[in-house]
């Protein structure tokens, strides 16, 4: 797990990159959130998708609802950077249509729209 941290508009952003699973289960996520956190003092995080498990993207498990809900709860900023055009379920495209809408979860093509979209919130 490689971290950087940068300041984006007054705002610490953390941005986490890795090759191996990070969060694979709630409790892996809030593992996850306070070592940031402590490594950075950052409340607002980017992760590429590829760090985050499979399953996550299959909202039949509710992996994802419970783990976002853990971020909305210690008030993080979460951005998820990958390419979702490969998800064909309407139900998760529709999830990710709406958390984009929102302030605290995004689901970002591009680590700069993460960036922009964190450093505004």
């Amino acid at each position: 797990m490689k971290i950087k941290k940068i300041t984006a508009n007054g705002n610490e952003i953390a941005i986490v990159s890795s090759d191996e699973i990070l969060i694979s289960d709630v409790q892996s996520a809030l593992d996850f959130m306070m070592s940031v956190n402590y490594e950075t003092g950052s409340h607002s995080i980017v992760i590429n998708k590829e760090a985050i498990t499979p399953d996550f993207f299959v909202l039949s498990t509710r992996l994802a609802g419970e783990i976002l809900q853990k971020f909305i709860t210690y008030q993080f900023k979460f951005a998820i950077v990958g390419d979702f055009s490969g998800y064909t379920s309407k139900p998760l495209k529709d999830f990710i249509y709406e958390s984009n809408k929102g302030r605290d979860i995004f689901f970002l093509s591009s680590e700069e729209d993460a960036i922009e979209k964190l450093g505004r919130v």
